[in-house]
Formats: C-alpha cells, structure tokens, sequence
C-alpha cells in the first residue's frame, strides 16, 4: 500500500529556509542603519537555524529547544529584523507534528513572555502592539503543527484500518477456499467409496455390472481432480474466487448421489428458472454448496435410503431450502467441519442455517433473501 504524502523532503526545506534567512535578511538590513551590522556571527546563527531543523527525527524536542536559543541570541544581540524567525516557526511546527504538543506549548510560552518583556523594556506600551502580533504569529504556528499532526494521526488510522479491511479479506478468501476444497474432497470421496462398495459387491453377485461401477468411480474421481486442481489454482496464483455454480447444476449433483444407489428427489416450489434469475451467481453457488453438503453427509453418516431435496416456498422474499433423509441422524455427535462451513457460507451472506431432528432422521433449513442479499439457509445434516 502506497503511504501517505508527507510533503517536501527536510533538506529541501532547509536549503530553502537557509536562503530565505540569509538573503532576506541581507536585504532588510539595508533598511535598518541603526541595527547592529551583520558580520560573521550573524550569519552563522542565521544559518544554524535551519540546520537545526535537520533534527527533527531524531530529536524534535532538542531541535526546537537550540532553534529557538539561536533565533532569540540573534534579536538579544541587535542584529537586523527580517525573515530570521522563519526557523522557530518551521521548527515549532515540526516539533508539534511530531506528537510533541506539551514541549512545543512550552517552548512557545517561553518565546511568548521573552518577546513581551523585551518590548516593555525597549519599547514601552507602544512595543505591545508588535509583541502581540509577534506573539499571535507564534501560537498561530502551534496551530498549524497541531493541524498537520491531526491529519497524519488521521492518514495513519486510515491507513491502519485499511491494511486490517485487506487482511480480514484475505482471511475470508481463505476460509472461502478452504470451504470449497473441503465440499468438493468430501463429497467425491463420499461418492466414490459408495461406488467402491457397490462395485465389491457386484464382483461375486454380478460380474457383468462390476464394469459400469468402475468406470462411475473413474468418472467421479476424475471430477474431482479437476475441481481440487482448479481451486489450488485460484489459490497459487492469488486469483479471486468467482462463484461457477448455479442451481442449473443440481439435477446432477442429484443424479450423482443415485448412482451411489440412494433414493434422492429435488423439488421446486415454483419455476426454477425465475428463481435462479432472482438469486443471483453469489447466493445460487452458496445453495449448491448447502445442498452438497447436505446430501454428502447423508450418505456418510446417516445410513438412510432415501434423501428429499425441496428449493421453496419463498415467503417474504426468503427462499427456504429443505433437505431431510430418513437415517439414525447425529445421535448427540458434535458438529463437524461440514456443518460449520455449512453455517459459515450461509450466515456470510447474511443467513441461518437450523439443523432438526426428524422422525426418522435429520433435517437442515436453510433460508435465503430473494433481493440484493443473502438470507437465512435451511438445510440438514451435519
């Protein structure tokens, strides 16, 4: 992330302080006869001032501290006025940017008293009205550092709260993919160590099947390859997930689980097609992954025979989802990594999943808003 300007670089100032003192005040000593003349101290306390400034890292508090004894032994010993303060303001401004408020408050107290006492004791009352004006263009500089603070303080949060947005996101891409490789290994391995038990036992029952059943385990595991090797993919080339799957998909992510020889259904409640166009891709891979899940830890755990999926009724702009089986259900086992991706998904988009227990077996509800964003899910099976 880029940083934040922090304007021109102190060398750049100096030099450019450094010429404005000199030669200013080369100029405004030529209006000034009765002014001490400038000789070789002079200058080189014109010159000090600036380069004090160069300390402002490393030692804001001892950089205003020496500026301001240089620029108030110039004034002490006669010399000429002009542009010489322009040091003490530029340092009572760094020093304040630099989170040293009570020093420079101090600093410029101090400058503030000295300025006034000199002008009663050379100038009478009448050397108020400069003592003012000198004393107001000093806290108008604490101003002005107090101002630049505030505004790095402020850049610095942003900044912060910007760097903390990226890494939460990160987070949720991973756990996103995560999720997704959990689904797809999940659910093929479930798929295909149902195929292998059909396929062992159709060895020595019925030899001229055995065929078919490898070559629906081949299939499935070639599937799933593919799927894991597209999300390794996403994730070494730092891409972003886009969601691919559609309700379109599940009659045959439906069909699959038959082949595992379960009696699965899916059911709409009203035209699956509108119902797709309402959902958008964000929500309907979020359903496809619920039912997946669902159905993929029937097979596993439930022991049942027959699996019901039921997409509807909407009510309220909330799709409700159903899917039951008519296995032992959890039994009192905690919930595995399945259902809390499950709960994950869903309740990133703003929904809820409640799992139930039936009579026979288990039951998830899941449900999902209809508009601009994701609802509640229902679904079972954990």
């Amino acid at each position: 992330m880029r940083s934040a300007r922090r304007g021109p670089p102190i060398g750049v100032v100096v030099v450019l302080a450094a010429l404005i003192q000199l030669g200013g005040t080369h100029v405004a000593a030529t209006h000034q006869p009765l002014a001490h003349r400038l000789d070789g101290l002079a200058y080189a306390l014109l010159l000090a001032g600036p380069l004090l400034l160069l300390l402002r890292r490393r030692a804001p508090e001892a950089m205003l501290g020496a500026v301001a004894l240089v620029t108030g032994a110039y004034f002490a010993l006669g010399y000429p006025l002009g542009p010489a303060p322009l040091s003490l303001a530029l340092a009572i401004i760094l020093a304040t940017a630099a989170r040293r408020r009570v020093f420079s408050w101090s600093v410029t107290a101090a400058v503030v008293v000295a300025v006034f006492t000199w002008a009663l004791l050379h100038g009478g009352e009448q050397g108020l009205i400069p003592a003012t004006a000198a004393a107001a263009w000093l806290v108008i500089m604490v101003l002005i550092g107090e101002a630049v603070r505030a505004n790095r303080e402020r850049q610095a949060t942003r900044r912060a709260q910007a760097e903390a947005r990226k890494l939460r996101a990160q987070d949720e891409y991973r756990l996103a993919l995560a999720r997704d490789i959990h689904d797809v290994v999940a659910h093929s391995l479930s798929m295909i160590n149902v195929r292998a038990s059909v396929a062992l036992h159709l060895a020595d029952r019925d030899p001229e099947q055995l065929r078919p059943a490898l070559e629906a385990i081949k299939t499935a595991s070639k599937e799933s390859l593919v799927q894991v090797r597209e999300l390794l993919g996403v994730l070494r080339e730092d891409a972003p997930l886009s969601p691919q799957l559609t309700l379109a998909q599940l009659p045959e992510l439906i069909a699959e689980a038959r082949h595992s020889g379960l009696d699965v259904t899916l059911a709409y409640d009203g035209d699956a097609a509108a119902l797709s166009a309402r959902l958008g891709p964000e929500r309907q891979a979020v359903i496809y992954r619920v039912v997946q899940e669902a159905v993929t830890n029937a097979i596993r755990h439930s022991g049942g025979a027959h699996i019901a999926v039921r997409l509807g009724p909407a009510v309220r702009d909330t799709l409700n989802i159903a899917v039951d089986d008519d296995g032992d259900g959890r039994q009192g086992a905690p919930e595995g990594n399945g259902l809390r991706g499950l709960r994950e998904r869903v309740e990133g988009v703003g929904g809820s999943v409640d799992v139930v227990e039936l009579n026979p077996g288990l039951g998830i509800r899941v449900a999902v808003p209809l508009g601009s964003s994701l609802g509640a899910p229902e679904a079972g099976r954990p």
